[in-house]
């Protein structure tokens, strides 16, 4: 009776995988189509600009296996949906929604869709068919934060956007950094103040980025450092002869020549992926939060200026991150106000990374309501 259970349980279990195998095979695909949702232009030389050098990428990676479809300025959450709800009426394959706005209505037009992929960029809400992606930039701003320092600024300005987490974090790497950078180099600074911070509230605006690059390089601050999608920032502080680091994608390549180095997305090994996940029908449904060591975000080439011992220190920087090694936020770790927030031998999770609201010490200014 046991045998015979044994037996039995044996052609279940087959079964089971016969039945599993049968599925996966049939979710397999010859060709995906894939369509993006775009917030701004294809050449707003920022954020949407970054996406679709991840969907060229996309296209030379795998050709003729994808299908690639496309929509420009899909700013608010009517339109989101409007786009996203057009594509899947179209059979796509896998949708993505590129900015954080996307995620109410990508998540709506899940939840009728079922049988279609949903990923979201920068988002927290999560369905059994949408998963999220994302890149951890403050990685790539802790570098760029070191070079500053090796390199002796040690009174930066920064040209910030919104006053979220996402923001907080790349500031307070960027300030961990450079503190690291100039106690390494023998410089003296005031601990409490090598990164005075000053506010968009907003991702883009290029009149106010101007602006506000051009009233920190009056005030005599010696690095301008860009956060917002567009290099205006850069190029204002260029133009007021003063250095700048870029972000989102190369500031040189768009006007800024004094831009030492830049903080770049690389979004095209995340599409790559999960459209080749949708091929083989293997997509499930993930958090995704990559770094270096995932190649998802990178550094642009070192200006001229950069000197070679310096460039030295920070690639071997970057290739421990590359490695898995990330120590950035590990303790102790101090508020502005002395508040310990990360101990000694402690290193912030990411659940505290993602909730980052709080600024370090090093930083100048506050965090706007």
């Amino acid at each position: 009776m046991q045998r015979s259970s044994r037996v039995v349980a044996l052609l279940c279990a087959l079964a089971v995988f016969c039945f599993a195998a049968a599925a996966n095979a049939a979710e397999k695909k010859d060709k995906v189509k894939a369509a993006f949702a775009l917030l701004e232009t294809i050449d707003d030389q920022g954020w949407t600009t970054a996406h679709y050098k991840g969907i060229e990428y996309l296209k030379e990676q795998l050709g003729d296996q994808v299908e690639i479809a496309y929509t420009e300025n899909v700013v608010n959450p009517a339109d989101a949906e409007r786009v996203l709800r057009d594509y899947a009426e179209q059979g796509y394959d896998i949708i993505f929604a590129t900015t954080f706005g996307h995620m109410d209505p990508a998540l709506k037009v899940a939840e009728d869709f079922p049988d279609i992929v949903f990923e979201h960029c920068s988002g927290y809400k999560t369905a059994p068919n949408m998963g999220t992606y994302f890149a951890r930039m403050y990685q790539a701003e802790y570098l760029s934060g070191y070079m500053a320092g090796l390199m002796g600024f040690k009174n930066v300005g920064t040209v910030a956007t919104q006053p979220i987490p996402e923001p907080i974090r790349g500031i307070n790497a960027f300030t961990l950094g450079l503190k690291r950078g100039l106690t390494e180099a023998g410089v003296e600074f005031n601990p409490e103040k090598v990164n005075t911070v000053t506010w968009l509230k907003a991702w883009r605006d290029p009149i106010n980025e101007t602006t506000l690059a051009e009233t920190l390089a009056a005030r005599g601050h010696d690095l301008i450092r860009q956060m917002a999608d567009t290099p205006d920032s850069s190029k204002a502080a260029c133009a007021a002869g003063t250095p700048a680091i870029g972000y989102g994608v190369d500031a040189a390549e768009y006007g800024a020549d004094c831009a030492l180095v830049s903080s770049v997305w690389i979004w095209g090994p995340i599409y790559v992926e999960k459209v080749k996940q949708v091929m083989e029908g293997s997509w499930e449904m993930e958090e995704y939060w990559g770094g270096f060591d995932e190649a998802v975000i990178g550094l642009s080439n070192f200006h001229d200026d950069v000197p070679e011992d310096v460039q030295k220190k920070v690639l071997a920087a970057k290739m421990q991150l590359q490695e898995g090694d990330d120590t950035i936020f590990a303790g102790p770790l101090h508020a502005q106000n002395g508040t310990l927030m990360v101990e000694e031998g402690q290193q912030a999770t990411d659940g505290d990374l993602l909730t980052q609201r709080w600024l370090v010490q090093g930083v100048s200014g506050s965090i706007p309501e």
